[in-house]
């Protein structure tokens, strides 16, 4: 099992998960970052670093999350590694709390 960046990461994009993974499985794009689920080994520590609490273990996906098992496939094949801490987006603290920004999500 692989873990999986959601909906919460969009327009925030902290970093802080980027920098405690052992083996470089981020990727990223302009408003979110992904994880290969290939190249993840499972090892969580990714997990308790992101402040917005956008990580799970695939086996702990709340329902409505479901969609971004394949979201985060799809896009690691596409985006850029990304393997060291950046700064957050401006705009992070606003949309922290925010629900339902899937439509946010810029793919390019």
């Amino acid at each position: 099992m692989a873990f999986i960046v959601t909906e919460s990461c969009i327009e925030c994009k902290h970093t802080d998960c980027v920098e405690v993974c052992p083996v470089d499985c981020f990727y990223e794009g302009e408003n979110f970052l992904v994880i290969n689920p290939d190249e993840c080994i499972d090892c969580g520590l990714c997990e308790p670093e992101c402040p917005v609490d956008a990580i799970f273990s695939e086996d702990e996906l709340p329902s409505d999350q479901i969609p971004f098992i394949e979201i985060n496939e799809r896009l690691s094949r596409e985006w850029r590694n990304i393997s060291e801490k950046k700064e957050a987006l401006p705009e992070a603290k606003k949309f922290a709390q925010q629900k339902e920004k899937l439509n946010l999500l810029k793919e390019v």
